[in-house]
């Protein structure tokens, strides 16, 4: 019998104001655990949280503001939450850049916030899990760290080191009751691509949304199997899964939910 009971678990969802995090916050906590949603501001926390309650009213949603690509706002989500059972590396972002133009400080934010942030944060979180003989790590990467794209080699590449942190990790505490597994969203509906989209139809006012969205979708993923963009909550149903006991024998894996985007079997 399939049973996702989350209850008496402590989570800490990065990034989870918005898209894929914000979805991964409200499904943890429909399933019973003590959710944490981080920010980089109190603001878009509570803001998220408000938007989460109006679905759940009973959530267990607490508060856990920081910048994750800097040591001091990690050492500012530890201070209000210093052990968790589950802890989803999902901040991140992408930035779109010609390889000989993108500078070695877009190189070092990406870094930072795409692969730092995720290895101090279980740097901290996983003695606590590996004592108490239970514990998930979950690492939100990217169908880009297999298919890295030409316009932000960048940020390909910080995906494919997070997926060598997850596997490495994994390595390091077998047989421990914690399990390292990285999840690979291919193109997802998020603020980012909504951002760009309302950019797009700047330059073509008289052209629908809705139009230069399957345009765009048509022209960069053909290979889509699912031919449209995936919402956050499709993917965060795979990682809820991950996170819960249902999962305790995937350890060290790269979970494609992608829409078959990538041409790999």
């Amino acid at each position: 019998m399939l049973n996702l009971d989350l209850s008496n678990r402590t989570a800490l969802v990065t990034g989870s104001t918005a898209g894929i995090g914000k979805a991964t916050a409200a499904q943890l906590a429909a399933a019973g655990a003590r959710v944490y949603v981080n920010g980089r501001t109190e603001e878009r926390v509570q803001t998220a949280i408000a938007d989460i309650r109006k679905a759940l009213p009973d959530a267990d949603l607490r508060s856990a503001p920081g910048d994750v690509s800097t040591v001091e706002g990690v050492q500012q989500i530890i201070s209000v939450l210093p052990d968790a059972d589950i802890l989803v590396n999902n901040a991140g972002t992408a930035e779109l850049g010609q390889f000989t133009e993108v500078t070695d400080e877009s190189w070092q934010h990406l870094w930072d916030l795409n692969v730092m942030s995720g290895v101090r944060l279980s740097r901290h979180y996983v003695t606590g899990m590996v004592d108490r003989g239970w514990g998930r790590i979950i690492f939100v990467n990217s169908s880009s760290a297999l298919d890295i794209p030409a316009a932000m080699v960048h940020y390909g590449v910080t995906k494919t080191a997070q997926l060598g942190v997850a596997r490495g990790l994994a390595e390091t505490y077998p047989a421990s009751g914690v399990t390292v597994n990285a999840v690979l969203p291919g193109p997802t509906h998020s603020e980012l691509n909504d951002r760009y989209f309302a950019f797009l139809q700047q330059q073509r006012p008289d052209v629908p949304l809705q139009q230069i969205q399957e345009e765009f979708f048509q022209a960069t993923h053909p290979h889509s199997l699912i031919g449209r963009f995936a919402e956050g909550e499709e993917v965060a149903n795979l990682i809820v899964y991950v996170a819960s006991d249902l999962s305790s024998a995937t350890n060290g894996a790269a979970l494609r939910v992608d829409g078959g985007v990538v041409r790999h079997l």
